[in-house]
C-alpha cells in the first residue's frame, strides 16, 4: 500500500503520524511511504532521516494525499484538507467525531474508510492509542493550570504547592481515568490538596489505595461536584465516553459558586467539554474568563510537548497501522479492536456513539466489510 504522511497544519500542532523508525517498519512490510516536506521538523527529524528510512519525500500536501491510499495523520483534518478526501481512501488519525459534524458529514459524503485512534479497542481492554497522549494531557493539565492560577495570567495568584504557614491549593479532578489518574500525579507531587470525583468506586478504591490515601475521594453527583467545585483552585475536567459527547458536569450556574480567579482546564474539550462554557481553544490564545473564571481549552495539548508525544503516540498506533496497511479493512474483520475504531465506512457511520451525538443512521461495521 501507498502510506502517506503530510504536515499537520492544525494551530501550534507540532506532532507528527510517523517517525523514521515507523517509516521503516512500514517499508520493510512492502509498503510505499510518502512524506510531505517538513512533516517531522515540530517533532525534531529531519527529512534526511525519513529518506534513510526509506520514504519519498513530496513538496506538498496535495501530492501526498492525492497519491496515498492510506493517510497516517495525528489530528483531525481540518475543512481545508477537506478537499482531499476521496472514495475508498483510508484515513487513520485522531478523530473526535461526535464533537464535529461537519468532519463526519465530510468524511461521509466523499465515502472515506476512517479509523479513530480514540476508539480503538486492545486486546486485552482499554484505549491504547488514546493512552498516552490522555497520560500526557493529564500530566500537563495541572502543569498549565498551575501557570494560569498566577496572577500575571488572570488566575487567583496561589501556588498550589503553598508554603510553611499558608495552605496549600485545592485541585478538583472530574473523572478517574487515564487523564484524570495522570492529573492526581502530577498535583499530589506538587504538594496540593487533590479531590477526584468518578461514578465508578472501584476505580475510586482504586485510586485511593495507589496513592495511599493522600488524596480525597468522592462518588461523582451533582451536589458533590458544586461543593467540591466552590472549594477549588484548579478544576481539571477528565471525563471520557469513549467515542461519544463528554456530558456536562459543570454548568455556567455553577461558576458563581467559584472562587474568582480560579482555573478550568477541560481535557475533554475534544469530545465538546464537560463544562458548559468550555469552547475549544489554541495555544497561541490558550485562555478565556467567563464570570471571572479562567477556562484553558486547548484541544490539543500534547502538541506542545511535540518530541515526547509522537514518540509516545506511534508506539501505539503502529502495529496496528500495520495490519491496516498489510489487509485494508480487512484487517478489522480479525478482531473487534480494529473493528471498534472503524467510524465511517463506505459512507456509512459505523461508531454508535458518533450517530447518537449527531443524530446519524447507524450501521454494524461488520456488515460493510
Amino acid at each position: 500500500m501507498i502510506i502517506g504522511l503530510p504536515k499537520e497544519i492544525k494551530n501550534n500542532e507540532f506532532r507528527v503520524g510517523l517517525t523514521p523508525g515507523a517509516v521503516s517498519a512500514y517499508v520493510r512490510a512492502g509498503n510505499t511511504v510518502l512524506v510531505e516536506q517538513g512533516a517531522g521538523q515540530g517533532s525534531g527529524f529531519s527529512d534526511q532521516e525519513y529518506l534513510d528510512a526509506g520514504a519519498r519525500i513530496e513538496a506538498s500536501a496535495a501530492d501526498v494525499w492525492a497519491q496515498a491510499g492510506m493517510i497516517v495523520k495525528v489530528k483531525e483534518p481540518i475543512e481545508c484538507e477537506y478537499l482531499y478526501f476521496r472514495k475508498g481512501m483510508l484515513l487513520y488519525t485522531y478523530l473526535h467525531l461526535a464533537a464535529d459534524e461537519p468532519l463526519t458529514r465530510a468524511l461521509l459524503e466523499s465515502e472515506v474508510d476512517a479509523v479513530a485512534y480514540e476508539t480503538i479497542a486492545g486486546r486485552e481492554g482499554g484505549l491504547p492509542c488514546l493512552a498516552p497522549m490522555s497520560e500526557i494531557a493529564g500530566r500537563m493539565a495541572v502543569q498549565e493550570g498551575a501557570k494560569y492560577l498566577e496572577k500575571t495570567y488572570g488566575g487567583r495568584g496561589v501556588l498550589l504547592a503553598g508554603v510553611p504557614g499558608v495552605e496549600k491549593g485545592n485541585v478538583v479532578i472530574l473523572g478517574g481515568g487515564n487523564v484524570g489518574t495522570n492529573a492526581c500525579k502530577i498535583a499530589l507531587g506538587m504538594g496540593a490538596n487533590v479531590t477526584v470525583l468518578d461514578v465508578n468506586l472501584h476505580r475510586l478504591a482504586y485510586l485511593d489505595d495507589i496513592f495511599d490515601k493522600r488524596l480525597t475521594t468522592l462518588y461523582s453527583t451533582r451536589e458533590n461536584i458544586r461543593r467540591a467545585a466552590a472549594q477549588a483552585d484548579l478544576v481539571v475536567g477528565a471525563v471520557l465516553l469513549p467515542g461519544r459527547a463528554a456530558p456536562k458536569l459543570l454548568l455556567r450556574e455553577d461558576l458563581h459558586l467559584m472562587k474568582p480567579g480560579a482555573v478550568i482546564v477541560d481535557v475533554a474539550v475534544d469530545q465538546g467539554g464537560c463544562v458548559e462554557t468550555t469552547r475549544a481553544t489554541t495555544h497561541d490564545d490558550p485562555v478565556f474568563i467567563v464570570d471571572g473564571i479562567v477556562h484553558y481549552c486547548v484541544a490539543n495539548m500534547p502538541g506542545a510537548v511535540a518530541r515526547t508525544s509522537t514518540l509516545a503516540l506511534v508506539n501505539a498506533t503502529l502495529p496496528y497501522g500495520l495490519e491496516l496497511a498489510a489487509r485494508g479493512l480487512e484487517a478489522c474483520k480479525a478482531g473487534r479492536g480494529l473493528l471498534a475504531g472503524l467510524n465511517c465506512c463506505k459512507g456509512r457511520c459505523t461508531f454508535p456513539g458518533v450517530a447518537e451525538a449527531l443524530g446519524l443512521a447507524y450501521t454494524d461495521p461488520a456488515t460493510l466489510i
